[in-house]
């Protein structure tokens, strides 16, 4: 058989995503302010879209009616046609009804679109506010400049220092290194730093712990004979061996007392204060609260949904000032291209908002106990388990939970909070949640003596008598991941705040 080209002709089938349902599926994971500077990009390249601040815009017709004035129903309720279903990888969403009562976990709309806009203003305030705030490095230099403006050199190397000083406030770098670097005498250098190490905050640009204390006991004239032994044996402080402590330093028990407690009044990251990376505030997504006649409502939060609307006027003024000529057809199929991606866009939001309200309420449902009576009545709950009850895909419940909170009267949580493993019951029972063992692990070592605290064999033995059938490397995870230390660590700790 000879070797040679031919043409073949095949037939197959393949899923094939489209450009705007892979928007859609990545804005359906989008946190709060991911999403904000989505819609912000969209807004700057797109002239038919609008914040929906002024009054002549109009919403594109195959849009459905906006979140914050539909009826609760019309919230949990995916519409007749594709384009108005909760947004699901293999768009086979099915409407959802309640089989219980219908008050049971009911879904209400969200306030009037005016808070958006109060909200986004005074938040926009808060912002300015923070980022006006100077920072470590900020603070540092303009004090080095006070100190050192009459010494050129100087003020290289203190420059040089404070290039080199963490978050927390410690030299990052070794004295001999910065005058090796700068051609500087050691001695020259260490004057700088012991300086800038009395700015503020004080201790800043210490190379050790010993050394951020000691400066900060100095600075309060504490710093005498018994302290300074203190601050050089402070490994003997933290085992909690008090009685050598008082041998090393030389006094009594009342004494290391009021040490201790002068050290605890000191701060150990004095950086800390200024630098570092803000923390962004959480915003919850939803609301859960009681309605008034039984049951749950689940409300979006006003303030977090985008006000995205289609400038319908503009599109036929620009439309109809376009020419015949090639520029006006090169024009017109701009702004066509322009209107078919806003309506998307607004559609895309609208259907995102409806799937996050459709999972949340039926995470609600399926965590009535806990919103009722608290988190030791948590359940075992997987991410198909939902996904299966409204018919989504799972990874679509997965984009929905994460990164996004619920707000009730129990507290803030992280959506991916109630999703939590299965520990069996030692008599056979209904198993229950991971979370519930470790809020009851945590309850247990509150009310522990202080003179006796709780192995882990202990609380294992507890539990076991309470019905969790649990062993003890699940309890020492457990409590490790609560930042609890061991009954040893507690001990000692609490030996410490006696003494203080």
């Amino acid at each position: 058989m000879g070797i040679g080209p031919r043409l073949d002709l095949r037939q197959s089938q393949s899923l094939v995503m489209t450009i705007q349902l892979q928007q859609a599926i990545k804005l359906l994971a989008l946190t709060n302010v991911e999403l904000e500077s989505f819609i912000g990009a969209e807004l700057e390249k797109n002239p038919l879209l609008d914040s929906g601040e002024g009054d002549s815009v109009a919403a594109p017709e195959s849009a459905a009616p906006a979140l914050d004035s539909a009826p609760a129903d019309d919230l949990i309720r995916a519409g007749n046609s594709e384009s108005d279903a909760p947004l699901d990888v293999d768009f086979t969403a099915e409407t959802f009804h309640h089989d219980g009562p219908t008050d049971s976990v009911a879904a209400g709309g969200t306030g009037a679109s005016s808070s958006t806009n109060s909200s986004s203003e005074f938040a926009g305030d808060f912002e300015d506010m923070a980022a006006s705030e100077p920072s470590l490095v900020d603070v540092l230099i303009e004090q080095a400049a006070a100190a050192f403006g009459h010494d050129p050199a100087a003020l290289l190397i203190a420059r040089h220092l404070i290039d080199l000083i963490d978050d927390a406030g410690y030299l990052g770098g070794s004295v001999e290194d910065v005058a090796d670097r700068l051609d500087a005498d050691v001695t020259a250098v260490e004057t700088v730093l012991a300086t800038i190490q009395r700015f503020d905050p004080v201790g800043v640009g210490a190379r050790s712990l010993a050394e951020c204390l000691r400066v900060q006991a100095r600075e309060a004239d504490r710093l005498d004979p018994a302290m300074a032994a203190l601050l050089d044996h402070l490994e003997i402080l933290a085992r909690g061996d008090m009685a050598n402590l008082r041998r090393i330093c030389g006094v009594d028990q009342e004494d290391l007392s009021d040490m201790i407690r002068e050290l605890r009044a000191y701060n150990p990251k004095p950086g800390l204060l200024f630098g570092g990376e803000r923390p962004q505030a959480v915003v919850a997504d939803v609301f859960v609260r009681r309605g008034s006649e039984g049951g749950w409502l689940v409300e979006l939060n006003a303030a977090t949904l985008p006000r995205v609307l289609v400038d319908r006027d503009y599109h036929a003024q620009l439309n109809g000032a376009c020419g015949k000529g090639d520029t006006g057809r090169a024009t017109k199929s701009f702004l066509s291209d322009c209107l078919t991606s806003a309506n998307w866009l607004v559609k895309a939001l609208d259907q995102r908002a409806r799937t996050i309200v459709k999972v949340s309420t039926e995470l609600v449902k399926q965590q009535e106990a806990f919103f009722a009576h608290g988190v030791h009545h948590l359940k075992p709950l997987t991410l198909r388990a939902i996904a299966d009850e409204i018919g989504m895909h799972e990874s679509t419940v997965s984009r929905v939970t994460s990164n996004k909170y619920l707000s009730c009267d129990r507290g803030l949580f992280e959506l991916k909070y109630f999703f939590t493993s299965a520990i069996q019951s030692a008599d056979g029972g209904d198993a229950v949640s991971a979370k519930a063992v470790q809020d009851r692990i945590a309850r247990l070592i509150a009310a522990e003596p202080p003179a006796v605290p709780l192995s882990d064999d202990k609380l294992v033995d507890i539990l076991r008598g309470e019905g969790f059938d649990i062993a003890r490397r699940t309890v020492a995870k457990y409590r490790e991941g609560m930042n609890i230390g061991s009954s040893v660590a507690r001990r000692r700790a609490k030996l410490l705040a006696a003494a203080a």
